[in-house]
């Protein structure tokens, strides 16, 4: 008895939670990630803000959590893109996926921003991390670098470091104004680590 109450109440702590989540998305999506606060959040999911605490340290934490998810979805679209493709266009299919995330979302950017200035063990951060590097294991697979050695490893971080700033540079429209195209810069992303 005790135990299917223990379960319950876990399985209603991760519904909440995830509720939460998707309040946040919501707030984040219409006043801006950085903007986001934790009263809003609170008013959008219906609960006191207070309560928000039992479940996020604070902003930072929820940031991070929204980034999270977000680093899923992209190892996610990065690899149903990819298995569209064989060979040549392969990274660059990928890497254009994961642009159209980037540019569509700040939640990383502002969770990247969320993170402390020197590596911590909070829960938060740690998942952020782990999602992250998933992400460059995709990326990884997908350019075919093994990330066996230093060298592939650091190759690979400057994949995933060019994409974070084209989506930068894309959303503020200064693709445009260098005179580039996306599909330019990929095609060259991909010339050089495929």
């Amino acid at each position: 008895m005790a135990t299917r109450r223990s379960e319950r109440r876990a399985r209603e702590h991760l519904a909440t939670r995830a509720a939460i989540l998707e309040a946040a998305r919501r707030v984040a999506a219409r006043d801006g990630a950085r903007d986001l606060s934790l009263r809003g959040v609170a008013a959008e999911a219906g609960f006191a803000p207070a309560a928000l605490y039992s479940y996020f340290a604070g902003k930072d934490e929820l940031l991070l959590a929204l980034a999270a998810e977000d680093l899923s979805s992209i190892a996610r679209a990065m690899r149903g893109a990819a298995a569209g493709h064989e060979g040549k266009g392969k990274l660059a299919a990928a890497a254009s996926a994961a642009l159209d995330l980037l540019r569509t979302t700040e939640t990383i950017a502002a969770g990247s921003a969320a993170l402390p200035s020197s590596a911590g063990t909070g829960e938060a951060e740690r998942l952020f991390n782990g999602r992250m590097i998933a992400a460059l294991k995709v990326l990884s697979e997908i350019s075919g670098q093994s990330a066996d050695s230093r060298d592939a490893q650091c190759d690979v971080l400057l994949m995933g470091a060019a994409l974070s700033g084209l989506a930068l540079l894309s959303r503020a429209g200064r693709l445009d104004v260098l005179g580039f195209s996306i599909d330019e810069v990929l095609a060259r992303l991909e010339a050089r680590f495929s």
